[in-house]
């Protein structure tokens, strides 16, 4: 199956072609036409199976479809447990958006708070985030989350490792009730199936 018959858009596609891909693998030929239609999933996906644009083209397509905004509220929300895999999340959203006019910025630790605020300020539309600095922005009251459409959870087992499950809960409480919600997570503990039902 080639990606031109999942559904996403000319602009999309061409970005796809750029990085040289063909063929979607198997986790973003299941996940992207259920992401397409609004659903909420819960997939479980390996590192380097390409997850990452399993979600991000899906959500590019729906965010440009539907970009009635004249300003530019925080439309989308993932949560990362690294720093590391926080760039690699930002950096597939421009590269496939490139042919798109969105603003990501990636809130992590470790760097100046005031560069991400001067960021925030300017207006962004997809916020990629560590849970401890979101939180830090959150009670700085720097980042409004109210307007999100769509809440991802990225490598959930490993934020349950991390020890993050409160922070987790704590964030969701800033999100609106109606959203879509994609779960990602290499194996589901009891921790992330509960946390999934209550999403």
């Amino acid at each position: 199956m080639p990606f031109n018959s999942l559904g996403l858009s000319d602009p999309l596609l061409k970005a796809i072609e750029k990085k040289g891909y063909t063929t979607p693998s198997p986790i973003q030929e299941k996940a992207i036409p259920l992401i397409l239609k609004g659903r909420d999933i819960l997939a479980s996906a390996q590192t380097g199976t390409g997850k990452t644009a399993g979600f991000t083209l899906p959500m590019l397509h729906r965010l440009a479809a539907e970009n009635k905004w004249k300003r530019r509220p925080i439309r989308a929300l993932v949560l990362t447990p690294t720093r590391e895999l926080a760039s690699q999340v930002a950096d597939s959203f421009r590269d496939y958006g490139s042919n798109l006019r969105f603003k990501t910025a990636v809130l992590y630790g470790g760097v100046s708070i005031k560069t991400q605020k001067d960021k925030l300020r300017m207006g962004v539309d997809i916020v990629v985030a560590t849970p401890g600095r979101l939180l830090d922005h959150l009670s700085q009251k720097t980042v409004d989350l109210s307007e999100v459409e769509v809440f991802v959870l990225d490598e959930g087992d490993r934020m349950l490792d991390m020890g993050f499950i409160i922070d987790i809960k704590r964030i969701i409480k800033f999100l609106p009730y109606k959203r879509q919600n994609l779960l990602f997570s290499a194996t589901f503990p009891k921790e992330i199936r509960s946390l999934a039902s209550k999403l």
